[in-house]
């Protein structure tokens, strides 16, 4: 074996580790892909369903949730590279609805305790999700924004739900009426601002997000799968999606493949959790990016966007309070996270990506050239999630030893 090849008998353990999930009924199925320089290794484990009827396969289609937010990433730095707009510039040409923000006195103030924001919101802002605004993770209630949101007002907070959320300029004016959590550029804060990007690079191309993505990103990248929907003449391509509950101990649909929430169009394509992928597409986009933004012989990122994207972006006063998502060993760059220290063997400094409430995770590692995408069917925010993100990594590190 040369010492870019991938271990075979590391790559058989971590199949038997996987498919020890599937085997205790923890998950249907999954699929793992680990891939380095030209050689790639696909596993489909298990089944599409908890009946247990139809097969996982290499092209089953999953609902990919927050690992929507580096694609969108990509295709705003597209608009930065088209001179669209910049990283610094307001976004209020394109989104009014933004302008003149309030922001509360204190997290937990009243709706309508605030002061004045000290300055406009920025495309910068809406990247490395300073705005000033996102999920509040505190107990139910705690905070007045919090219950508000929770109770639907955008749609709900949490796992991505399209039949709840309003259309798109609804959306907005619901967004735009409320204050923010705290002072644009102030505080790193989950989710929302990625919403707001799909807004953005739809108002700004002139096009539907998903015909921008399509155009700039998908079809260039083979991406034919990847999608805010699923076509009727995909539906039986869509893999279950299931959450454990404590009190039955077993596994129940979170989303009906009878009557799927993505089998239509939503009202809201989400930014920060709307797309359907498969395992291949997803890996064409991350080798895309791994590639600093070329694809075959295509260009379509600039070099300058993508290492932009792929790089520390947060003070240490920015990620005050995120500790549960970055812990001591990682930081944010452009949607998505980036290592900034060891903490697990798999936390190599440079390595970039992001993990899905759906169970879904991507990482490229630049200094070993190396890939690994995760797609399973369990929510990973449920009372009792189960380790497969750290199995699957640790495993697929062990991949590399010589």
């Amino acid at each position: 074996m040369t010492t870019n090849e991938l271990n075979k008998s590391r790559i058989a353990e971590l199949h038997i580790a996987m498919t020890a999930y599937v085997e205790r009924g923890d998950i249907p199925g999954i699929i793992t892909l680990i891939g380095r320089s030209d050689e790639i290794h696909v596993d489909a484990i298990g089944m599409k369903t908890v009946d247990g009827k139809e097969p996982m396969r290499r092209d089953t289609i999953f609902r990919i949730a927050s690992i929507t937010k580096p694609i969108a990433a990509a295709a705003t730095m597209i608009l930065v590279d088209d001179g669209k707009f910049r990283l610094d510039d307001s976004v209020e040409p394109w989104l009014p609805e933004l302008a003149n923000r309030k922001v509360l006195r204190r997290i937990d103030s009243p709706l309508d305790e605030t002061d004045a924001a000290r300055r406009s919101i920025t495309v910068r802002d809406l990247l490395t999700s300073t705005f000033g605004f996102g999920s509040v993770m505190a107990r139910s209630g705690t905070y007045f924004i919090q219950q508000l949101i929770r109770d639907g007002h955008l749609g709900g907070d949490g796992p991505p739900r399209p039949f709840l959320t309003p259309g798109t300029d609804e959306w907005m004016r619901r967004l735009g009426g409320l204050p923010l959590m705290y002072q644009p550029g102030e505080r790193w804060l989950y989710d929302t601002s990625y919403d707001v990007m799909g807004v953005l690079i739809a108002r700004a191309s002139g096009k539907s997000f998903e015909t921008f993505l399509r155009q700039r990103l998908f079809d260039p990248l083979g991406m034919k799968d990847t999608a805010f929907s699923v076509p009727a003449s995909k539906l039986d391509r869509l893999a279950g999606i299931y959450q454990f509950n404590r009190e039955s101990k077993k596994l129940e649909a979170f989303d009906s493949l009878e009557n799927s929430e993505y089998s239509r169009p939503p009202a809201f394509e989400s930014g920060a959790g709307g797309l359907v992928s498969t395992v291949d597409d997803y890996y064409a986009f991350f080798r895309m990016i791994l590639n600093k933004g070329v694809w075959g012989r295509e260009r379509l990122l600039a070099q300058a966007s993508v290492e932009s994207m792929t790089s520390a972006q947060l003070t240490p006063q920015q990620r005050i309070g995120a500790e549960i998502f970055f812990g001591n060993h990682s930081s944010w760059g452009f949607g998505m996270s980036v290592n900034i220290q060891p903490d697990q063997p798999w936390h190599v400094p440079g390595r970039f990506g992001w993990d899905g409430g759906f169970g879904t995770s991507a990482y490229s590692d630049p200094k070993n050239d190396f890939i690994g995408i995760l797609l399973t069917q369990r929510l990973t925010d449920s009372s009792e999630p189960p380790s497969v993100f750290d199995d699957f990594w640790s495993h697929a590190y062990r991949s590399l030893e010589a």
